[in-house]
C-alpha cells in the first residue's frame, strides 16, 4: 500500500495544538491566581477562566488529531499494514482527511478514539457512548470529545469528494462511488454497529474489510489510476 501524507501540514498543526495547550494553562493559572489575590476582580478572572477552558477543549481537539503519537493517520496506517500495492492511503492530501483508493472503490475513513461502550440506536438515529464507569463517565465530559454525529459528518465528506470528482474529472469519464466507514481506533472500545446505516468497524477489522470488498474489484486499473492522477504523488 503507499501512504501519501502532507506532512507540513501534519507538522504546523502538531505545534498549533501544543502552543494552544499550553496557553490554555497559562491563561487558566492567570484566572485562578486572580481569583485568589483580587477577589474584586472577580469578572476579569471569570472570563479568564472561560477563555481558558474554550482553549483547553481547543487543545485537547487539535492534540487528539495532531499532537499525541500514534496519531489518527498513524493508527490507520498501521492497522492497514500489508495491504495490496494498488491501494492508496491519502492522509490530509486529499479533499477531506483520510482517503483510501484502491480496488475496493473510493473509501472515506473517518477515525474514532473513544472508549467505552459505542452503539447505534436504530429508534433514534443516533450514536451514543455509554459505560465504563465513573472515570470514563468523567473523562467523556471533561477529557473527551463526544462523538458528534457520524452520520452526518460522513455525507458531507462523501459529497466533498464527489463535488471533487465532477470538477476535475473529464466529461466522459464515470464518477466512482464514494462510501465511508466508521475506524474506531482505540483498544478497549465495545462496539455495536449492526444497525447503523455506515459500515463501522474497529481498527483491526478493516484491512479484512477492504481485502472482501476488493474480491468483486470495483474499481479497475484504468479507473484506479485516473484517480490517483487527481492527487498529490508524494
Amino acid at each position: 500500500m503507499k501512504i501519501i501524507k502532507n506532512e507540513r501540514l501534519i507538522t504546523r498543526n502538531s505545534k498549533i495544538a501544543q502552543w494552544t495547550s499550553l496557553g490554555a494553562l497559562l491563561v487558566l493559572g492567570g484566572g485562578m491566581y486572580i481569583s485568589i489575590s483580587r477577589p474584586e476582580l472577580f469578572t476579569v478572572s471569570l472570563i479568564c477562566l472561560l477563555v481558558g477552558f474554550i482553549m483547553t477543549q481547543v487543545g485537547m481537539y487539535m492534540g487528539n488529531r495532531w499532537g499525541r503519537s500514534p496519531r489518527p493517520d498513524e493508527k490507520i496506517d498501521a492497522g492497514l499494514k500489508g495491504m495490496h500495492s494498488e491501494f492508496t492511503m491519502y492522509h490530509y492530501a486529499s479533499p477531506i482527511p483520510h482517503l483510501l483508493v484502491g480496488p475496493a472503490g473510493v473509501w472515506i475513513l473517518r477515525p474514532y478514539h473513544q472508549g467505552g461502550k459505542i452503539f447505534y440506536d436504530g429508534a433514534k438515529k443516533r450514536w451514543k457512548n455509554k459505560g465504563g464507569g465513573f472515570f470514563a463517565g468523567y473523562m467523556r465530559i471533561f477529557g473527551q470529545e463526544g462523538l458528534g454525529r457520524p452520520d452526518l459528518e460522513s455525507e458531507t465528506e462523501v459529497e466533498i469528494v464527489q463535488k471533487f470528482f465532477k470538477k476535475n474529472m473529464g466529461e466522459e469519464s464515470t464518477i466512482p462511488e464514494v462510501k465511508a466507514v466508521l475506524v474506531f481506533t482505540n483498544d478497549n472500545v465495545e462496539l455495536e454497529a449492526n444497525d447503523s446505516p455506515i459500515p463501522a468497524m474497529k481498527l483491526k477489522q478493516v484491512k479484512d474489510f477492504m481485502r472482501q470488498n476488493s474480491k468483486p474489484r470495483v474499481l479497475s486499473n484504468t479507473q484506479i489510476a485516473e484517480i490517483t492522477n487527481l492527487l498529490p504523488k508524494e
